[in-house]
């Protein structure tokens, strides 16, 4: 697996004195002081008290997961912020429910205003969906390199080889392998694309002799059933890409910037917890599975993943920053693909403000412990 490289340009954030202004918020002080002693959080408050009521005053905030309870970036962060209880303490009542995979369909959802916050796969779903009429904005992008990954077994040496082959994927071709292949000048016309399960034992059986997947997981599956196979990169073809991407309804930001804000404070922090502590968070994931959560392959795409954020993410910028140059470049693609007729107005669809509001110097803004 070739290590991403960070790309020197991006979005400049509001200088700093600005962000340290918004995080002057944070005082160390309890809400709620008139209530009955037993209605009391159980965490105090990290934020001052008018700040806690107007969090408080959304009510519950419901979370979709872009996959079950799968310990990937955008997910595992959730999970563990309410463990831990850092939305508690930002005085945030969060809802978190397991998505099935159809992130569009979350971002429906959230549209719709009966969730309020969903992972999606990448900024190009954030494009897609609004090109569909789906009113959601980016908020947060963790991973700014390809998740997507093109599996074939280890007759194919080059990608003209799948040419007059089976390609398998998930239900649609991710748009950076897409651009991968029309790059390398494979004829995709030649190529039979069929809809797969999650089962990539399909390629080893010769069902089809190309698989897209994702590199923090069908690439650990194959391994552990000693499978050898051939791994290839968008980015080693110049192709951008991105995951790990925090949705939500524009109008409800809009009316609730407070809560976006310390929603992304708390699963900054947990992102930051869970690097230095990743076997404690995915048991919290496992917690909430109802059966067969498989914490060894969990960690590994947990750690994987963080490793690439990390990887991919500027100095002294903060996990999680919006990119606007190379969001041009993924939606570049599709248009290329013919998956957008033209690129959007990508300022109204992506907001860098309330990431940054909650980070000083690229480090998420919390009280002293």
């Amino acid at each position: 697996m070739s290590t991403p490289t960070a790309n020197p340009r991006r979005l400049l954030l509001r200088s700093a004195a600005a962000a340290t202004t918004a995080s002057a918020v944070l005082l160390v002080s309890a809400c709620g002081s008139g209530e009955a002693e037993d209605s009391e959080p159980e965490v105090a408050a990290v934020i001052d008290e008018e700040r806690c009521q107007t969090n408080r005053d959304a009510g519950t905030i419901t979370y979709i997961t872009g996959y079950q309870y799968q310990a990937s970036v955008s997910i595992l962060e959730a999970v563990a912020a309410d463990a831990l209880g850092y939305f508690e303490a930002v005085c945030l009542d969060v809802e978190i429910q397991p998505g099935t995979g159809d992130t569009i369909g979350n971002a429906q959802t959230v549209a719709a205003g009966t969730a309020q916050l969903t992972s999606m796969g990448s900024e190009a779903e954030i494009l897609m969906a609004n090109d569909a009429d789906i009113d959601v904005i980016g908020v947060a992008t963790y991973g700014h390199v390809p998740i997507a990954t093109l599996l074939t077994g280890t007759d194919v040496e080059e990608l003209s080889d799948l040419e007059g082959a089976t390609l398998g994927h998930k239900g649609n071709m991710p748009a950076p392998l897409e651009a991968m292949l029309v790059s390398d000048g494979v004829d995709m016309d030649s190529i039979e694309q069929v809809e797969v399960g999650y089962d990539p034992s399909v390629l080893p059986r010769d069902q089809v002799q190309a698989l897209t997947g994702f590199r923090s997981n069908e690439p650990f599956l194959l391994s552990d059933m000693e499978e050898e196979y051939n791994e290839w990169l968008p980015e080693d073809y110049g192709v951008v890409g991105s995951f790990g991407v925090m949705a939500t309804n524009r109008d409800f930001a809009d009316e609730n910037p407070t809560v976006v804000e310390d929603v992304l404070r708390a699963m900054s922090r947990a992102f930051d917890h869970c690097v230095d502590n990743g076997e404690e968070c995915v048991e919290f994931a496992a917690e909430l599975s109802e059966s067969g959560y498989d914490v060894e392959h969990n960690l590994r795409v947990w750690n994987a993943e963080h490793e690439l954020v990390t990887a991919s993410t500027q100095e002294s910028s903060p996990a999680g920053y919006i990119d606007l140059t190379l969001t041009e470049a993924e939606g570049q693609t599709l248009v290329d693909n013919g998956q957008l007729d033209e690129m959007p107005d990508l300022e109204p669809l992506f907001d860098p403000r309330y990431l940054e509001a909650v980070h000083v110097a690229g480090d998420v803004a919390w009280p002293a412990e």
